[in-house]
């Protein structure tokens, strides 16, 4: 379904103008889908409607100017996650509207239909059954019963496994799959990933330091920091699932995240350990907590909450400003990723690339001589500066004046 939009994008000929203009599209209606759920949520633990429309919109703002969204919606190749999240948002409000409704298409029919259309998207929607669960579990206005919980979640759970069966069955995925663990083992990614987790935690605050590509590296032992992180995520979870009907909302604000990153960090091995888009739907329970916490201040001292609301958008707004600067130009982007990814080769290679395109050849061959001092098997990286001593520049590079030395 992802390709589907792009190839409509490339064949409605308004170039890169128009992927832009859908991305920019599917992250506003993420952002009405998630005051949509917000405001249900709220009402049903109870909260004033003034006070949940407040916290709602509080919430989807901030979901919608954070800086890390970024590389989900100005990266052109980002939209497969933004995109599988709405159809996922989409398939919980379906879900609630027809739970609260007793409306029985909406709750076993399209719902599980618009988690397909996710799934088909980015396998990321597979988590949809279980955040349904969550949504069951946090209504502290009824009663949870796992029968009930089950019942209604049925269609999405037995569609699940047929996916699932249909995946396995198709040679291309069974070689995706032993790809990635041969890339490391389950448990050596499970330790791997608490430094990717701890970083992506750091990505929410490190609002001026955001990278499209950190390469960070491997640690497949477990650390101090790798220990650290591990009782941090341990006690959230073990906390917020023990205090869910209790203290419902930060309860389920960690969970949702948790469940969120849940399939691009946890058993199965990516090359790349993280990126920033990989917060993208689960940016939502901490805009949730945040939008609470300055809720309080407001209760605390009702002439701080406005002001304290307003320097948070604002700050917010200016950092995706500026993070949007770094995508104008190619040798900006990769400027900036080399700055703050020092080790990584392969971003030095395409700051050479981007170089070249430009007609910046002393440059372009010391990025890549870069790259090959950083990793020494870098074939592409090789192959580049062997042609440009021959006098050729890569494909789809140039037109430039190349002389041989």
């Amino acid at each position: 379904f992802l390709k589907l939009t792009y190839a409509l994008n490339h064949e409605s000929g308004f170039g890169v103008v128009g992927f832009h203009a859908v991305n920019l599209l599917i992250h506003a209606v993420n952002g009405l889908l998630l005051l949509f759920l917000v405001r249900r949520l709220l009402a049903q633990l109870g909260y004033a409607p003034e006070s949940s429309a407040w916290l709602a919109l509080a919430t989807a703002l901030i979901f919608v100017l954070h800086p890390v969204q970024t590389e989900a919606v100005t990266y052109a190749s980002g939209r497969c996650t933004s995109l599988s999240t709405s159809f996922a948002f989409a398939s919980i409000a379906a879900w609630i509207a027809g739970r609260d409704r007793r409306n029985p298409a909406l709750v076993y029919a399209l719902s599980p239909l618009l988690m397909l259309l996710g799934i088909a998207t980015k396998e990321t929607a597979v988590m949809v059954p279980a955040v349904l669960v969550l949504w069951e579990g946090a209504d502290v206005s009824r009663p949870f019963r796992w029968a009930g919980a089950a019942r209604r979640t049925a269609a999405h759970w037995l569609l699940l496994l047929v996916a699932g069966g249909a995946v396995l069955a198709l040679p291309a995925y069974r070689e995706f799959l032993a790809a990635s663990f041969a890339t490391r083992s389950a448990d050596a990614n499970l330790v791997a990933q608490l430094h990717g987790v701890g970083y992506l935690l750091g990505q929410l605050v490190n609002i001026d330091r955001l990278n499209a590509d950190p390469a960070l590296p491997v640690v497949t032992k477990l650390d101090a920091e790798g220990a650290v992180t591990l009782i941090c995520l341990v006690v959230g979870f073990g906390m917020a699932v023990t205090n869910l009907r209790r203290w419902p909302l930060p309860a389920f604000a960690v969970l949702w995240f948790l469940l969120w990153l849940a399939p691009t960090n946890s058993i199965f091995a990516r090359l790349d350990l993280v990126n920033d888009r990989q917060l993208y739907a689960a940016l939502a329970g901490p805009a949730l907590l945040l939008a609470a916490a300055i809720r309080r201040v407001g209760h605390i001292n009702s002439r701080l909450g406005l002001p304290v609301f307003a320097a948070v958008l604002l700050l917010l707004g200016l950092a995706t400003v500026l993070r949007n600067d770094v995508y104008r130009d190619e040798v900006g982007f990769w400027r900036n990723v080399v700055e703050q990814s020092p080790w990584n080769a392969r971003a030095f290679n395409y700051l050479g690339i981007a170089l070249a395109d430009q007609c910046d050849l002393p440059r372009a061959d010391a990025a890549w001589r870069r790259a090959l001092a950083l990793d020494p098997g870098y074939v592409r990286a090789a192959v580049n500066v062997r042609l440009l001593g021959d006098g050729v520049l890569p494909a789809g590079v140039g037109p430039c004046p190349v002389r041989p030395p």
